[in-house]
């Protein structure tokens, strides 16, 4: 970098970018009129989305019978049996390596790809385990199939070929972030997600997952990284949440800087901030084109010191000889010119993170991260109790007066989108209320960013009972509650005779 640029660039933006860009931006047009439409680029203007669970992450729940084919067990303390990947690689470690590539291959293929094309679906979220990194698993006391990333890559190419976008989700967090959950990857009640050594390892994660997926061609369809999964819902019990977010945000601005991303005219523009005028990043082109991508990142943790924080520095530092590491499981390209063809084409990811009323007790505000476009997740299910009464009237009444996204959108959190939802109830719903209630969350969600439903498939067995019938997109497909094109309800106004003015539904 040229010494001029590096003193203007450490000059005005250790205090500019620190001073304006972690302030909540100024919303987007679209953010502005409170309708929580995307605003931000890459994303669709509406997101009709689905989960991709129990793919790269399983749930035994999801695929019992399978569960059990590959050696897993069925218990009802998940953490009593071997009912986790963690518990089936302890299990089986000479093994679980092959079996779970099988599972891989095959629960999310080509065929799913052509279907959820064919239903309309522009997104998808993919749950991901830290271990998909796999130079971050300690092997000595943390167990985990190897290969997921090969197939990550796999799904990512089909994905892509469909046009359809991806949104990366850090599901399951190192040192587990949610207790006695199979999502968590190892059910136990031993959370120590929220760690200055953990929170560091899911940074290193999300600085690898940012420059790949501006770095591996695959990786193009996927416009945004979660950083956390649905996070303990007391904030007392989440120390320092806050602050992993605003170095989640850094890290994924750090490494973007580093590898020449953009920044100018594509939503990611700090006022008075001097950088690079003919690339719009923190190096010129001419240098761009002869740095190899470790060589680029090194060079931004040298020339960032002064904006970002030591501990994202740090991250960067370690991400060099952990993309090193991958890149060689993926056989990629990072040689001296390979940036080159894709610094230009490349729009900033969108920082996502579960809204601030997702947790109680002064939960830190994600917003107050912010740096560049950002969007925010809530997750709605009716059939954990906690939210309506079980019975028809009442869910129906609570849904169809929902304000969660006028209230985030009060405190910056917008844009906002459903990221989980499904049809399950905590009665015995009949055919006749399930295609009300699949309209009411579709017409509801919608006034936001969009929603992803979860899930894409749940497994048809004796063993899974009927649990597609309220979890499944497919299945919902085939009954009907769901139609091929997502925007389409049955009856439009499905939610008229329970709305209530003015009643503030949280």
């Amino acid at each position: 970098m040229p010494s001029t640029l590096l003193k203007s660039l450490l000059a005005v933006a250790s205090c500019v970018l620190f001073q304006l860009s972690f302030a909540t931006p100024a919303p987007t047009d679209a953010s502005a009129s409170n309708n929580g439409g995307a605003g931000v680029p890459g994303l669709p203007a509406k997101i009709y989305g689905v989960n991709l669970g129990s793919w790269l992450l399983i749930e035994p729940w999801m695929l019992p019978a399978e569960w059990v084919a590959m050696g897993g067990e069925q218990c009802d303390d998940c953490s009593a049996c071997i009912r986790s990947e963690f518990a089936l690689a302890q299990a089986y470690p000479d093994t679980v390596d092959a079996t779970l590539k099988k599972h891989w291959q095959t629960w999310f293929s080509q065929s799913d790809v052509n279907a959820i094309k064919a239903a309309g679906i522009n997104t998808v979220r993919i749950p991901l385990g830290y271990w998909i990194i796999e130079p971050l698993v300690n092997r000595k006391t943390e167990f985990y199939a190897r290969g997921g990333i090969v197939e990550l890559v796999r799904g990512l190419s089909q994905l892509k070929a469909a046009g359809i976008k991806v949104i990366l989700d850090h599901h399951a967090l190192p040192g587990v972030a949610s207790p006695n959950q199979m999502f968590a990857g190892k059910c136990t009640t031993d959370v120590q997600f929220y760690t200055d050594y953990n929170y560091h390892r899911a940074l290193v994660w999300t600085a690898v997952m940012t420059a790949l997926s501006h770095l591996h061609p695959e990786f193009s369809s996927v416009v945004s990284i979660q950083a956390i999964n649905e996070p303990i819902m007391d904030a007392t019990q989440t120390p320092s949440l806050g602050n992993f977010y605003k170095n989640f945000v850094q890290t994924i601005r750090a490494v973007e800087l580093s590898l020449g991303i953009p920044i100018q005219g594509s939503g990611f523009d700090v006022p008075n901030l001097k950088i690079n005028s003919d690339s719009g990043s923190l190096f010129n082109a001419d240098t761009i084109a002869s740095l190899n991508a470790t060589g680029a990142l090194s060079k931004g943790a040298t020339s960032l010191r002064e904006i970002f924080t030591p501990e994202v520095i740090s991250v960067l530092e370690e991400t060099v000889p952990t993309l090193l590491q991958v890149a060689t499981q993926l056989k990629m390209n990072l040689a001296v010119g390979a940036l080159g063809s894709y610094w230009e084409r490349r729009q900033p990811l969108i920082a996502n993170m579960m809204d601030v009323n997702w947790q109680y007790n002064s939960p830190s505000n994600p917003a107050d991260a912010a740096i560049g476009p950002q969007a925010y997740d809530n997750h709605l299910y009716y059939s954990f109790g906690g939210v309506a009464d079980p019975n028809e009237e009442a869910y129906l009444t609570h849904l169809c007066n929902l304000n969660r996204i006028e209230t985030d959108a009060a405190v910056g959190n917008s844009p906002l989108w459903f990221g989980e939802w499904s049809l399950a109830t905590q009665f015995n719903a009949t055919d006749e209320f399930l295609f009300k209630w699949a309209d009411a969350q579709k017409l509801q969600y919608s006034k936001g960013a969009g929603w992803l439903f979860w899930n894409w498939k749940i497994e048809i067995s004796g063993l899974a009972g009927d649990t597609a019938r309220q979890w499944s997109y497919q299945e919902a497909l085939r009954r009907g509650y769901f139609s091929q094109n997502p925007t389409e309800l049955h009856d439009p106004n499905v939610c008229v005779p329970y709305i209530k003015s003015p009643t503030v539904v949280q």
